[in-house]
């Protein structure tokens, strides 16, 4: 056997085997995409019991004061006109009546804000700690 006829001998020995260094690497990769992608795929993983919100009105509770601004800048106290001078005596009578009692403003989108803060003035002044602004649900 001269020296070519033992590298032929070679070579073929050489492709009989099967080389795993590429597969090995695309098993990384693949097993990289998985650990990068898996907590994608539970976003949730956190559980968080989180609370409920209303935007209606509890009528049953007896401690609701309801004032509304129409856009021309007219109070109402529970539907019915008042004027601003009487706003006050009647917040103090209700907190005097119900310490706890809460004022829930209703304004037009359109009201000066000037007008709101002069409520919100009076209702402080009168003693209201618990001042809601009652908005439209979309």
């Amino acid at each position: 056997m001269d020296y070519d006829d033992s590298k032929d001998y070679l070579d073929k020995q050489l492709l009989s085997e099967i080389n795993i260094i590429p597969l090995v690497d695309v098993i990384l990769v693949l097993l990289i995409l998985f650990m990068m992608t898996a907590p994608l795929l539970t976003p949730h993983a956190i559980k968080i019991n989180l609370p409920q919100a209303s935007s209606e009105i509890n009528a049953s509770k007896p401690n609701i004061i309801t004032v509304s601004i129409n856009a021309k800048g007219r109070l109402f106290w529970n539907e019915k006109p008042i004027e601003q001078s009487e706003l006050q005596q009647r917040l103090i009578h209700a907190v005097q009546q119900l310490p706890s009692s809460e004022l829930q403003l209703w304004a037009d989108k359109t009201t000066p804000y000037q007008q709101i803060a002069e409520v919100m003035s009076i209702a402080h002044q009168a003693g209201i700690t618990h001042l809601g602004f009652i908005t439209q649900p979309d």
